[in-house]
């Protein structure tokens, strides 16, 4: 690959504010609705487990015993924000 061939590369300029909103509008052109729906489900699963591991870090080092995950990834133990907040469960 030249020098020039190299720098008219698009990637060259999708590492601009610019750049990246034309790259995104490009792939959303490109992709089909299924194929979106399974990017964000496949985020949305990567979000979770990030979520129940960065909590089991903290209650492990905290000492405190882990509990199974919940739906959507929620701790089933302890006490929930509301519980917290107000002091009972609704």
């Amino acid at each position: 690959m030249t020098r020039e061939e190299l720098y008219a590369h698009p990637g060259w300029a999708w590492c601009t504010a610019e750049g990246a909103e034309l790259q995104t509008l490009l792939i959303g052109l490109q992709t089909s609705f299924r194929e979106k729906l399974e990017w964000l489900e496949e985020a949305e699963t990567l979000t979770l487990r990030l979520r129940a591991e960065r909590e089991a870090s903290v209650q492990a080092s905290a000492g405190l015993p882990s509990s199974p995950p919940g739906p959507k990834g929620q701790s089933l133990g302890g006490t929930s924000a509301q519980t917290r907040s107000t002091g009972r469960d609704s």
